[in-house]
């Protein structure tokens, strides 16, 4: 069993920085996909960005180019660099971990953290 846990949320002004980390513990190897989801208020659960264990990435066209995504594989650690952060990016960010077959897709990951909470205020 894998289980996750995400730290580094907080409050930050519109236009600064944030990171986030996720720490990955288990029996298991590391995942071969980790990702990075966030949720509103009244809003599904969307996509942010994902890692493979070789180090490719794929971003939301909504944080691309502001956000980066990386992970320690030897430290079984996911991070997420959050830069120029507007309020529309203000959610309850959760980590995630799945198989090869992981998308952009909440039902293809298998383990989730509880999520941290980043707000930005204006």
């Amino acid at each position: 069993q894998v289980q996750l846990v995400e730290s580094g949320g907080g409050l930050v002004q519109a236009g600064g920085s944030l990171s986030l980390s996720c720490a990955a513990s288990g029996r298991t190897l590391n995942s071969p996909v980790m990702g990075w989801f966030r949720q509103a208020p009244g809003k599904e659960r969307e996509f942010v960005a994902n890692i493979r264990r070789s180090g490719s990435t794929y971003y939301a066209d909504s944080v691309k180019g502001r956000f980066t995504i990386s992970r320690d594989n030897a430290k079984n650690i996911l991070y997420l660099q959050m830069n120029s952060l507007k309020p529309e990016d203000m959610a309850n960010y959760y980590c995630a971990a799945g198989g090869s077959l992981a998308t952009t897709r909440v039902g293809f990951y298998d383990y989730w953290g509880r999520g941290t909470q980043v707000t930005v205020s204006s």
